[in-house]
């Protein structure tokens, strides 16, 4: 009885006390956030054009579409510019392209990718980026057809002169429009720049200076230069860009741009390999620890390297060349065997040691096949399609050395190897090199470092607002699912990275005035599979 007084009495005690205390609580001020006016120094948005490639044209996903257009990094500057931005925009958020009402049979301009993920099943058959309308779990499932025709004229004028695919040079060329190159093969026209040029044998530079400019961004110039070569493998059938031939182009767009006085942004060429097109698929993707293909690997190892890896290293270790080829583990990760235009062919040597035991046929095979075959190593870069071909089987070999990337080698189209990396790396030294000369003795021109951009986001991310933007694949924010263009975020970022130039060059305020800049958190990483 006691102890319940003591709570009463306690309790009692309180009251007493609160009612000399004042409850009413002070109001907090709202913070004041201070407007502050954009000032231009003078930059005249009145007729701004954007010159470039697929990033220009809002390239996402590996599609165009109408949504990505509307993220256009130009499209929003000219939200920020306050100015009337017209664009040739597809028919749907499909993607892709229709040629004479019919799909392209070899799968080219075929609708956007979207994240598929099947992860119910303890081993998936698949998850990662998909083509739209596709359902891996069933095989009767086609793509969506796309609804936009590649020969249907666009009418009207336009600011967004991105014409995806279009290196420096055809930037330049008279005829890039020309519906009748479509027919030829290889063709001669770009099925984007003949939906809106302005006749057959008008140029993208002609038609963007026929909207009198007075501002231009001119964007990416050189990235095709060298993204074709990179995205064949660097097999040889999409040549890098020589470095006359770019900077004659690039001289011709910023002289013709600034001609009239017009003001503008040039963006330099980033390193293009660090892009997760290059860097998704592992060098040793060959990994017995694997839950799901693990112990399918791991029962083929034993015959491997008695009938294949351990003869062709006897081989090449006779020839001065022990590392080359390695004999398969049971518990580490293995590397993908691969062709490498640029080894030592060893297929004399090959079709002559394994003759005696062979026979001459079989043996002249095996020196074919592997005569400039090796194991891959971290310094090798494997494209994302890669990823689809390791391990199915080669019509064209005989089994059971015809799996891809383990008995077979895996193409030159498939991997980038140390050779053919330098070769891109040079081509964009050179390039760059032209682009900063340009731009520093314009004084009319700034220039954007998107070399610089890249690399930050590749090396740890780089902050938007209050997200960390990295290059990985699907997760990173920055690179959309075909691993080298990029998401609505990225192009945002994009934007505010030219303005951020032109505050630096021309003195405007875009970094500092209200509402200045885009906003992360208003632009997504990843489009839903329903948008159609």
């Amino acid at each position: 009885m006691k102890k319940y007084k003591y709570i009463s009495l306690f309790l009692l005690s309180l009251s007493i006390i609160s009612c000399d205390v004042n409850n009413e609580l002070e109001e907090i001020p709202e913070e004041v956030v201070e407007e502050v006016a954009l000032n231009t120094a003078g930059l005249n948005f009145s007729s701004y054009v954007a010159v470039g490639a697929s990033f220009t044209a809002g390239f996402t996903d590996n599609a165009l579409f109408k949504v990505a257009q509307q993220n256009s990094f130009p499209n929003i500057l000219a939200s920020k510019f306050g100015t009337t931005f017209n664009q040739p925009l597809m028919n749907d958020n499909i993607g892709g392209m229709l040629f004479g009402g019919q799909p392209r049979a070899d799968g080219s301009f075929g609708p956007r990718l979207y994240f598929y993920s099947d992860s119910v099943e303890e081993c998936p058959n698949y998850t990662g980026p998909t083509l739209l309308g596709v359902d891996r779990n069933d095989e009767d499932f086609v793509p969506e057809i796309p609804t936009t025709e590649a020969t249907e004229i666009v009418s009207g004028s336009f600011n967004n002169f991105g014409v995806p695919g279009a290196k420096s040079f055809h930037l330049i060329a008279p005829g890039l429009g020309n519906i009748a190159g479509l027919a030829v093969n290889p063709p001669q026209a770009n099925p984007y720049f003949v939906r809106m040029a302005s006749s057959a044998n008008t140029s993208v530079l002609q038609d963007a200076m026929a909207q009198n400019p007075t501002f231009f961004t001119l964007s990416e110039v050189g990235g095709n230069d060298v993204l074709g070569y990179a995205l064949s493998g660097g097999d040889g059938s999409n040549p890098i860009t020589p470095t006359t031939t770019f900077d004659f182009a690039f001289n011709t767009l910023v002289s013709t741009l600034t001609g009239a006085g017009a003001k503008g942004v040039v963006a330099n060429v980033p390193y293009i390999t660090s892009l997760s097109h290059f860097t998704t698929v592992p060098y040793n993707a060959l990994n017995p620890n694997d839950k799901c293909t693990g112990p399918g690997l791991v029962a083929q190892i034993d015959n491997l390297n008695m009938q294949l890896y351990g003869p062709l290293k006897q081989i090449f270790t006779a020839s001065g060349e022990p590392n080359r080829i390695d004999l398969m583990s049971k518990t580490e990760a293995n590397p993908l065997l691969i062709f490498d235009e640029d080894a030592t062919d060893m297929s004399a040597q090959i079709t002559g040691a394994l003759t005696p035991t062979l026979g001459a046929q079989t043996a002249a095979a095996f020196g074919a096949i592997f005569g400039k075959a090796r194991h891959a190593t971290a310094n090798d870069l494997f494209v994302l399609p890669s990823s689809s071909a390791i391990a199915t089987v080669v019509d064209v070999a005989p089994a059971p050395i015809n799996v891809n990337g383990i008995s077979y080698p895996l193409q030159d189209k498939w991997v980038l190897t140390p050779e053919e990396q330098t070769a891109i790396k040079t081509a964009t030294d050179a390039y760059n090199a032209t682009i900063e000369s340009v731009a520093s003795a314009n004084a009319n021109v700034a220039l954007v470092d998107f070399k610089g951009v890249l690399e930050e986001a590749s090396t740890g991310g780089i902050m938007f607002d209050e997200y960390n933007l990295t290059t990985n694949l699907v997760v990173g924010g920055l690179v959309s699912l075909d691993g080298v263009h990029l998401t609505a975020r990225g192009y945002a970022l994009m934007a505010n990275k030219i303005l951020e130039a032109m505050d630096n060059e021309f003195g405007s305020n875009f970094t500092k005035a209200t509402n200045g800049l885009a906003k992360a958190g208003n632009y997504p990483t990843n489009y839903s599979s329903q948008l159609k």
